[in-house]
């Protein structure tokens, strides 16, 4: 079984994240691999895992976590396959709740696909590039295909101050399928990457 993390970005109280993390959540059931229970795709939420600034005091690169906080999320971390990223952009950027998550991180993100989400006036799309070179550097490797929501024409806006309804276009959903295509044939395949490099590790100790 290949689990896939659906990454919800933000922690803002009225972030529209959650919507479209749930959007995603549901259109992903609908991918013939998770139709065929080969895949499972769960969501993760930051909120749930009040991760304070980062605090330990170890390089996240070598793996020696001290506070109960850090091994929570490192072991949920470490159970997924692969990663799809849902995140809104802040000032041509993504979030800096996203950015101390992964940075409390290292070996558990590591040899791992992930795709990306990003919602906003241009769908996040400097937020999602900025985050593929942040990810470079924990050897995650990015595919190419992505969804961009536009904050104009994929939700139903009333109040600026609220999430809103999302009501992608029918070629999101399309998009988000093909993402996947490529995620969980990543996924797949970096397990035999993840196993000789366990491998190795073990022969060098």
């Amino acid at each position: 079984m290949t689990r896939i993390a659906v990454i919800v970005g933000s922690t803002r109280p009225t972030r529209r994240t959650a919507v479209a993390a749930q959007w995603v959540l549901e259109a992903a059931g609908r991918h013939p691999a998770v139709k065929n229970e080969d895949v499972t795709v769960e969501l993760v939420d930051l909120v749930d895992f009040n991760l304070p600034h980062l605090d330990e005091p170890a390089p996240a690169a070598f793996g020696v976590y001290t506070h109960e906080h850090t091994k929570r999320w490192a072991n949920t971390i470490a159970g997924f396959d692969g990663f799809v990223f849902v995140t809104p952009e802040y000032n041509a950027s993504f979030p800096g709740s996203l950015k101390n998550a992964i940075d409390f991180l290292y070996g558990e993100w590591a040899h791992k696909p992930a795709g990306f989400v990003g919602h906003g006036v241009h769908g996040a799309t400097r937020a999602v590039e900025h985050l593929r070179g942040v990810l470079a550097e924990l050897k995650v490797a990015t595919v190419s295909s992505q969804v961009a929501l536009s904050a104009f024409t994929d939700f139903a806006i009333t109040d600026p101050t609220l999430p809103g309804d999302i009501t992608p276009g029918e070629h999101q959903e399309a998009t988000l399928h093909e993402l996947l295509d490529d995620l969980v044939l990543w996924a797949d395949s970096f397990k035999q990457v993840r196993a000789a490099v366990a491998q190795k590790a073990a022969t060098e100790a």
